[in-house]
């Protein structure tokens, strides 16, 4: 696994400000043509076909035939297509199948037995991290696994919100969640719908892109917090307001480094760290008050 400061999830540490955009279109079904699909993601990367001619060394003559289904590519065309235009994993085996090949990337739960190596590096980052709060994550967001001190911070949030799957986005900002919890949620707010922003426009995830329409209608959110001054000077902070005071945060992203599973691509692991000494102390006693 290696840290990072920037993946297809986000910039983690960067401050980020919302802005409208279009709706992404997803990318085509299964069943369309490869050329269909080939299409997409060079329009969505924008490029022109003598771009990405250039980029994969062949002639824009035979890229267009590829795209209008003259000339079938070949496995290897396709995967140095999809590598130029930087597609997903899963993306990619999509693309295969539209050409008429086997999938090559295999999409396997974290429980499963061939992932039991990363799984316990995952756990392993986690437990590592208490007293502090860190979980991981999938590309929708969906909490996958979290240590013993997230749930530490959840008082107050609606039932229906910890039922799985359980959104940590959602979670965060939801009028039912954490939002009135909050400190600074309109600059918080604005930060992940940034995130989110960078997200959908690696992946074209609809998905993805419903969760950006429905975070940004929530109606606590207009309070004005976004125009803020930034409290940290490298990140957004992640301010809470609990029992033991306000604690703030800052966190990073962590992620596998080469990935060959669609599962390990498409997870990330968020550890949070105490941006200032007071919460730092809480953590300590939060940990302290736990093991009684």
């Amino acid at each position: 696994m290696a840290s990072c400061p920037a993946r297809h999830y986000d910039a983690a540490m960067t401050s980020g400000t919302s802005s409208s955009f279009q709706a992404v279109q997803t990318p085509p079904g299964a069943r369309a043509p490869f050329g269909e699909h080939l299409r997409h993601w060079r329009q969505h990367r924008r490029l022109s076909q003598q771009g990405l001619a250039l980029e994969a060394e062949i002639s824009t003559r035979h890229l267009s035939y590829v795209e209008t289904g003259r000339a079938q590519p070949s496995r290897e065309m396709v995967l140095r297509l999809a590598e130029r235009l930087s597609v997903p994993l899963r993306e990619r085996n999509a693309l295969l199948v539209a050409a008429g090949f086997a999938p090559m990337y295999q999409a396997r739960p974290l429980d499963h037995p061939d992932l039991a190596a990363a799984r316990q590096a995952v756990e392993l980052v986690l437990k590592g991290h208490e007293p502090s709060p860190a979980l991981a994550v999938d590309r929708h967001w969906n909490l996958v696994a979290a240590n013993a001190v997230v749930p530490l911070l959840l008082d107050g949030v609606a039932p229906w919100l910890l039922e799985p799957p359980v959104n940590v986005l959602r979670l965060s900002l939801h009028p039912e969640g954490l939002g009135p919890r909050l400190a600074q949620s309109g600059q918080w707010r604005a930060h992940l719908l940034h995130r989110l922003q960078q997200q959908i426009s690696a992946s074209a995830d609809g998905e993805l892109q419903a969760l950006h329409d429905e975070i940004a209608a929530y109606p606590f959110a207009a309070d004005g917090a976004a125009a803020s001054p930034v409290a940290s000077p490298i990140a957004v902070p992640f301010e809470l307001h609990t029992d033991l005071g306000l604690l703030s945060f800052i966190s990073t992203i962590t992620i596998f480094g080469t990935p060959v599973d669609v599962t390990l691509q498409e997870l990330a692991v968020e550890s949070f760290f105490p941006a200032n000494a007071q919460t730092q102390q809480a953590l300590q006693h939060l940990q302290a008050r736990r093991s009684t």
